[in-house]
Order: C-alpha cells, then sequence, then structure tokens
C-alpha cells in the first residue's frame, strides 16, 4: 500500500472546485493508502480550534476522520497559514498532529519531511514574523481573543503579506540551497519532501559526495496534487 503526500491546500469557502477534488480524494485514491501526510496549510488559515463548527471546517473535520475509519492513518504538519491547529482538531479528525521536521523510514529510504518555510532564509523578515508568531506568548494572547476578532487580524495580516510579496524578489520566497543542504547533513542525508513554495519539482543535491532527493509538494490553486510513494520509488499525481 502506498503512502502520499500532500501540502499547500489551502482549503476555504471561495475555492469550491478545490475543495471538491479534496473531498474525491479523501474518498478514492487516499482510502486506499497505508497512510496521509499533509505537511501544512491544510486551510487558508486556521482561526482556531473554537472554529470548528464553521460548515467547511466542519466538513474537512468529518472527512478526514471518515478517511481514517477506513484504514488510512493521517498525519498532519503545521504549515504557515495553519499553525494554530490543536489537539482539539487532532481529536474530532483522527489526524496525528506531527513535529516539524520529522524523519521516517519510507519502505527502507530514510525520509525527512518539514512544510519548507524555515528553508527560505532569504526571505529574512518572514523569518522575523515567524518566529513572533510561533511563540507560546504570541500564540496565547492571539487565542484569548474572541474569534470574529481573531479572523478580522488574520485577513488584515493575509492583506499585508500579499503586498510585501508583490515586491519581493522571487528568489528570495524559494529555498536557501544552503540551508537545504544543512539539514540533510544534521539528519544523515536523508530524501527530503517538503512543500511551502508552490515549485513542484525532484531536485538533487550533492552534499559531502553524497546524493540526496528532494521533493517539492505542488499547491492546490489551480488542482490538486500528491506524492505516491512505495516501495519501488516516488512519482507525483495531479489530481
Amino acid at each position: 500500500m502506498p503512502i502520499l503526500f500532500i501540502s499547500d491546500l489551502h482549503l476555504c469557502a471561495s475555492r469550491p472546485e478545490i475543495n471538491r477534488i479534496f473531498f474525491e480524494f479523501l474518498r478514492g485514491p487516499a482510502r486506499g493508502a497505508q497512510s496521509l501526510y499533509i505537511l501544512g496549510d491544510l486551510f487558508e488559515y486556521w482561526a482556531g480550534d473554537d472554529d470548528v463548527l464553521d460548515p467547511l471546517n466542519a466538513r474537512v473535520i468529518g472527512a478526514l476522520a471518515e478517511c481514517g475509519r477506513g484504514g488510512t492513518q493521517v498525519y498532519l504538519m503545521h504549515g504557515n497559514r495553519d499553525f494554530l491547529l490543536g489537539e482539539a482538531f487532532a481529536r474530532a479528525s483522527g489526524a496525528q498532529l506531527i513535529a516539524d521536521p520529522v524523519t521516517l523510514d519510507l519502505f527502507g529510504s530514510k525520509t525527512l519531511l518539514t512544510h519548507g518555510d524555515t528553508l527560505c532564509t532569504d526571505d529574512r523578515d518572514y523569518q522575523a514574523f515567524r518566529e513572533e508568531v510561533r511563540s507560546q506568548s504570541w500564540q496565547d494572547a492571539f487565542l484569548a481573543l474572541p474569534l470574529a476578532d481573531r479572523k478580522e487580524r488574520i485577513e488584515a495580516l493575509r492583506a499585508r503579506s500579499e503586498s510585501e510579496k508583490s515586491r519581493k524578489p522571487p528568489e528570495i520566497m524559494d529555498v536557501n540551497r544552503g540551508a537545504v543542504e544543512s539539514l540533510m547533513r544534521k539528519h544523515g542525508y536523508p530524501r527530503l519532501i517538503h512543500g511551502h513554495t508552490h515549485r513542484p519539482a525532484r531536485h538533487e543535491h550533492r552534499v559531502d559526495g553524497r546524493t540526496c532527493e528532494r521533493w517539492v509538494l505542488p499547491d492546490w490553486y489551480k488542482s490538486g496534487g500528491v506524492l505516491v510513494c512505495d516501495d519501488k520509488g516516488c512519482q507525483m499525481q495531479k489530481l
């Protein structure tokens, strides 16, 4: 049975077609998998686990739970848009929250999983913002606000982020090669799978005389995409 990897779905009410593809994926290909890894940004944003009654959020939770009951273990990593997903969401959906990064044995090949945003070290403004919002003090203060206020602030942050990205050179929003190879070296020269950059591809890195494979997962803005891995290797598939 294969193991599947997806990321950067950015599910939201304004993208009904992508939502439909996701639900069909959970009822179809994902049900025949050993496990499904969602490597961040399942949602366009997540304001807190008290938003589980939102119609789309509730439907996503139900679909993940149904997929899990069908025999597929679902693993979920935080992304830069949904890092506030918590234990209440995990319990309701049946998904297991995993650390970033995390290593697994993928059919005999050591494989490292990460969302990918920590590798974009040339974007120093983003890295400073990430450090701030990932702190426990910031999250405690933010989650203490009423849900409506949180959503309003998130919308304002998203608008500011889009404006700032339009002024940044595209290359600084991609991974830094040195950061990638440093991570590979630290974790024993594994295969690396990540998302975040929305630049799907397979890369080879030569690190300390060793060849390391890196897969970049596609986003789901125009269509779905999944990396399918089995004992014969990995291949990208469009949904």
